[in-house]
C-alpha cells in the first residue's frame, strides 16, 4: 500500500528540476546550431557599413525556410523551457 503525502505530490516537480538544466543544454546546442547554419545575406563588407542592400532581402525557399522555422520553434522551446524553470526554483 503506497501512502500519499506531500513528497507524492513534488515529486514531478523533482524530476523536472533534475532533467531541465539537460534539455536546456540541448535546445541551446541545437539552436547555436540553427543559427549557424543559416545563410547570412550581407557580406563582410556589411559588417562595416557597406551599402549592400540588394543581398540582405530575398525569398526563403526550401530547405532554409525550413530552417527558418525551426529557428524559431527552437528557440520558443528554449524560452519555455527557461520561464519553467525559473517558476519552479
Amino acid at each position: 500500500m503506497r501512502a500519499f503525502g506531500a513528497y507524492d505530490k513534488m515529486a514531478p516537480m523533482g524530476f523536472l528540476q533534475g532533467v531541465l538544466p539537460y534539455v536546456q543544454i540541448v535546445l541551446s546546442v541545437l539552436l547555436i546550431g540553427a543559427i549557424v547554419l543559416q545563410r547570412t545575406g550581407a557580406s563582410l563588407g556589411g559588417a562595416f557599413g557597406a551599402d549592400n542592400f540588394s543581398s540582405g532581402f530575398h525569398t526563403r525557399r526550401g530547405l532554409e525556410k525550413t530552417l527558418f522555422y525551426v529557428t524559431i520553434t527552437i528557440s520558443v522551446l528554449f524560452v519555455l523551457s527557461a520561464l519553467i524553470n525559473l517558476l519552479i526554483s
